[in-house]
């Protein structure tokens, strides 16, 4: 279990804490996946994948249905997926992923937080050389599953880790690779529980506890934005 499950496990119960926040993060991504895959899960990998990490969330099928007909629907808005880069307090990098379908207002409200946390907006890219964009899969074990054999398997698919935790098996690759490993899954039959997109920092900063504080407060100031999907920093 490398640094890129450790990263995430340490942020999981955090992001994911939010029931409330958790669905409507999930009903934007549908949404941005029906606009530009259309509204057949058979026919978008995209759409099909994020309906299944819904039942896995125990987000209500009315919610998931409501999502889809409002991507189809022409008098909604359509939301953009746009990256806000800068320094938190003690040059701490942050990284906020935003869904909205009003940038003026979204980059308002993130300037604001930031200000307001003793940080400061950046420009877009300058982050880039600090974090990796990589892609993650949870699959359910199978009884009949090689690990060994799968993990060789999947390093022609670039797969960076694979590995099993109880009754699940968990994928790291590029982001890049996400497609192709998304395929081979399919096709051999694994039931893919949810996937997510994480930004794994390449060097991390330790702080004191007093400095984490202030830290996290920025980033819950943050993540308590409705247009905010998800923010990374590279404090360890």
């Amino acid at each position: 279990m490398g640094r890129a499950f450790e990263y995430r496990k340490a942020r999981k119960l955090k992001r994911w804490g939010n029931m409330a926040k958790t669905f409507t993060r999930l009903g934007k991504e549908i949404e941005i996946a029906v606009k530009a895959g259309g509204a057949d899960p058979s026919a978008n990998p995209r759409l099909r994948l994020l309906m299944q990490t819904a039942r896995t969330e125990n987000m209500p099928k009315e919610n998931v249905e409501r999502a889809i007909k409002r991507a189809v629907s022409k008098d909604t808005a359509d939301y953009k997926e746009v990256v806000y880069e800068g320094y938190g307090p003690y040059g701490i990098a942050v990284l906020v992923e935003t869904a909205t379908d009003n940038p003026t207002r979204t980059v308002a409200n993130v300037r604001a937080a930031f200000n307001r946390g003793n940080g400061t907006l950046g420009t877009s890219g300058m982050l880039d050389f600090l974090f990796e964009r990589k892609c993650n899969f949870k699959v359910a074990f199978k009884p009949d599953v090689d690990m060994e054999e799968l993990e060789l398997e999947l390093i022609d698919y670039g797969v960076d880790e694979c590995f099993r935790d109880g009754d699940e098996i968990f994928i790291y690759a590029d982001f890049t690779a996400f497609g192709p490993i998304q395929k081979y899954l399919e096709e051999n039959g694994f039931e893919i529980r949810s996937f997510s997109f994480e930004r794994i920092p390449n060097d991390m900063k330790e702080l004191t506890e007093e400095q984490q504080s202030e830290v996290e407060k920025l980033v819950a100031r943050l993540e308590d934005d409705e247009d905010v999907v998800n923010v990374f920093t590279n404090m360890k």
